[in-house]
């Protein structure tokens, strides 16, 4: 005798073997206990709601209640997984009607669907990840705001290309890092204004027959609103796409910058250290002091953008409508890569605050490797009536006979620039000793840019001093939202604590 399925009478069959191992047994080992508490504080929203609407007698909300209840206490682990249930939503309400009893427990499902529980848990789950990576953002903007006010005046070279292009200071890179990475921090803040919005009674897709009060439901759960379309409620996980997005805009920021640090912290350059704390060795080599939470970080957007693609291909080719590729195949890679943009974020800190500038090499380097020059030609454009294009040909050339000579910048005087400006421009030279000198000291270089924007040390406590602002804002929206779901759960566990007494 065929054994029928023990989820449906439409289906004689139970599951195969096959089905089983390659997709229940797999869905519930990813599914069952990240979902758990999602599906457990849905389940109670709703069956508030139905209390509420008059829906359900009140002696199966109660028994339903305190089987809730008791779900909560024993935790995911009390429910034994069962392939032939299919999914995590069936072994769930198997383990609630087993402890509310049938008559009771098969209730809990009048007026809704899998279909708008799950995008709802998806949208709960996804509303903690935002909340995590914001709080960590913050935490890695004041990091980089904090090390930029230390290093506002730790001069250092600007490279373009890997070659040393202008003095800056330590400092001033950092905020730069914090600006671009604060862009991506707002994207995503901005995505919780459509990622907050409650799918609960779009049923399979066309909403429900019963009167019931989608209001109530999204209020119970901390959301702001409704998705007011039954269809695209069920159909549409762009949020998880938004989410990605800006991640992996973060994320490649502070891969960029692990870069940076990791050259910089090599023998060669020496010009950051790293403490042994944040440091590994080699299984061979005695000397070794492998900085490779570096490498790990620089590799994070490529998990964000596998997350991001596999999401998007998954669903480009789906009816609109609820599909298993659209909204589960499609959730797969999200999840994991949502940690990894977090875990970027822990690392880019963990980046900021461990790194530490060698001041004096870093200051030697910037007044050897010649990026002062460009001010020693804007003094030839401002104080010998060259054109800009006249001053960079007398420059390069003075930079080609120091080169030639094995000189360093700050050895080059007023006699080499003189010959060049008879050579190239066909001029005499208005320039002192001092003039050349000054032009060519890295630090008067950098205090010379006191402008909006520029590396001068006023400038950078400003941009810091903002950065540390952004950081507050952002640690405060996610404290205040934090506080609003607290206040919805509360007012749950309190309405439900009533009708179970």
């Amino acid at each position: 005798m065929t054994r029928s399925s023990p989820v449906s009478q439409r289906l004689q069959s139970s599951l195969s073997p096959e089905i089983q191992e390659l997709i229940s047994i797999p869905r519930l080992q990813r599914e069952l206990v990240p979902g758990f508490p999602y599906m457990l504080r849905a389940s109670t929203a709703h069956l508030l709601m139905l209390d509420a609407c008059g829906l359900i007698d009140r002696a199966s909300v109660r028994e339903i209640g305190r089987a809730l209840l008791r779900m909560e206490r024993e935790g995911a682990d009390a429910i034994v997984p069962n392939a032939l249930l299919e999914d995590a939503y069936f072994n769930f309400e198997a383990r609630l009607m087993e402890l509310a009893g049938a008559d009771h427990g098969g209730l809990l499902h009048v007026a809704r669907s899998r279909n708008d529980l799950g995008a709802t848990m998806e949208r709960m789950r996804a509303r903690d990840v935002l909340l995590d990576a914001l709080d960590h953002g913050a935490q890695l903007l004041a990091a980089l705001a904090e090390k930029g006010h230390a290093h506002a005046d730790t001069l250092m070279t600007g490279y373009t290309h890997l070659q040393p292009a202008q003095p800056i200071t330590f400092g001033y890179y950092l905020v730069g890092v914090g600006n671009a990475v604060r862009r991506d921090l707002d994207r995503l803040q901005q995505t919780w204004d459509r990622l907050n919005l409650c799918p609960l009674g779009a049923g399979a897709l066309a909403g429900t027959g019963f009167r019931i009060d989608r209001h109530l439901s999204a209020r119970l759960l901390g959301f702001d609103g409704l998705l007011t379309n039954g269809l695209d409620a069920v159909s549409s996980r762009d949020f998880a796409a938004e989410i990605l997005a800006a991640l992996l805009g973060a994320s490649t920021v502070l891969s960029r910058m692990a870069t940076d640090l990791y050259v910089y912290a090599t023998l060669e350059f020496g010009l950051v250290d790293f403490p042994d704390s944040v440091a590994g060795t080699s299984s061979i080599m005695p000397q070794k002091k492998n900085l490779a939470f570096l490498e790990h970080m620089r590799a994070k957007p490529a998990h964000l953008l596998a997350g991001l693609t596999s999401i998007t291909m998954a669903v480009k080719g789906t009816h609109f409508s609820n599909t298993m590729d659209g909204n589960r195949e499609s959730m797969r890679l999200a999840w994991e890569a949502m940690n990894e943009g977090v875990i970027a974020l822990r690392l880019g800190r963990l980046a900021a605050s461990n790194a530490q500038p060698n001041a004096a090499t870093m200051a030697a380097s910037a007044a050897a490797n010649f990026s002062c020059v460009t001010d020693l030609a804007d003094l030839l454009v401002q104080r010998n009536g060259l054109s800009f294009r006249e001053a960079h040909h007398v420059v390069g050339a003075v930079v080609f006979d120091a080169l030639k000579r094995r000189i360093p910048a700050s050895a080059i005087d007023r006699a080499m620039v003189a010959d060049a400006m008879r050579r190239v421009a066909g001029k005499d030279l208005a320039l002192s000793e001092s003039d050349i000198r000054d032009s060519l000291d890295p630090r008067q270089s950098v205090e010379r840019r006191d402008l909006p924007g520029g590396p001068a040390p006023g400038q950078v406590h400003a941009m810091a001093e903002m950065l540390a602002d952004d950081a507050r804002r952002h640690a405060d929206w996610v404290s205040a939202k934090r506080d609003t779901l607290a206040l919805a759960a509360d007012d749950m566990e309190e309405r439900l604590a009533a009708l179970t007494k």
